[in-house]
């Protein structure tokens, strides 16, 4: 009898401290999960400032919502998020969200593309576990620059090749092929697909 009474004592002190303890993690949460989502969106806007090569103040959160809202607009393809660039009220470019699988885990970004489909403008990643210094290095401007006013007219297909493969227009990373070749294909696939949809005549 004595032993069920000794450890009641404890079930009841775990059980209030859970209660407690988990209306802490709820309030934290609801404290600072709107920071999170406004860190979030903020990153996006940075991104896609970046794909079209727009200037922007990187230390000043309202120069980037500005700025971004000066050139951008949102719109919706295939159920994913599509960015028109609208500098002067014309659309000179999209960025098409692009994902696919990587060699750890997807890779998922947006591509560039100019409104007339015979550029890419750039490109940049928002998910990628691939090895850092490796696969990882997708993320470095020295890759990414290669997509930069990349000239893509008379193609409907393979808009990008990793050299040196005949046609080749990308250097793939050093000790990281594969990940080059699956940065590669999800971009041909998403941009066929998207210029296919969207009637442009290559």
């Amino acid at each position: 009898m004595s032993n069920k009474k000794s450890m009641v004592k404890p079930v009841i002190f775990m059980i209030i401290l859970s209660v407690i303890l988990t209306f802490i993690l709820a309030f934290v949460n609801e404290i600072t999960s709107p920071k999170i989502s406004e860190n979030t969106e903020l990153a996006l806007m940075e991104k896609i400032l970046y794909v079209f090569d727009i200037d922007y103040d990187a230390n000043d959160p309202e120069s980037i919502k500005a700025t971004f809202n000066e050139n951008v607009e949102e719109d919706e393809y295939d159920g994913k998020a599509l960015f028109v660039y609208k500098p002067s009220g014309e659309v000179e470019g999209y960025a098409v969200q692009v994902n696919g699988p990587g060699l750890w885990g997807s890779i998922s970004g947006y591509v560039g593309i100019s409104a007339d489909f015979n550029s890419l403008l750039g490109i940049s990643f928002t998910e990628q576990d691939e090895t850092p210094g490796l696969g990882g290095r997708i993320e470095e401007e020295e890759y990414k620059s290669q997509y930069r006013g990349l000239d893509i007219e008379g193609k409907d297909s393979d808009f990008v090749i990793n050299k040196p493969a005949p046609g080749g227009n990308i250097d793939a990373i050093s000790g990281a092929t594969q990940t080059s070749t699956f940065v590669v294909d999800l971009v041909n696939d998403d941009l066929q697909s998207f210029i296919e949809d969207m009637g442009g005549n290559k």
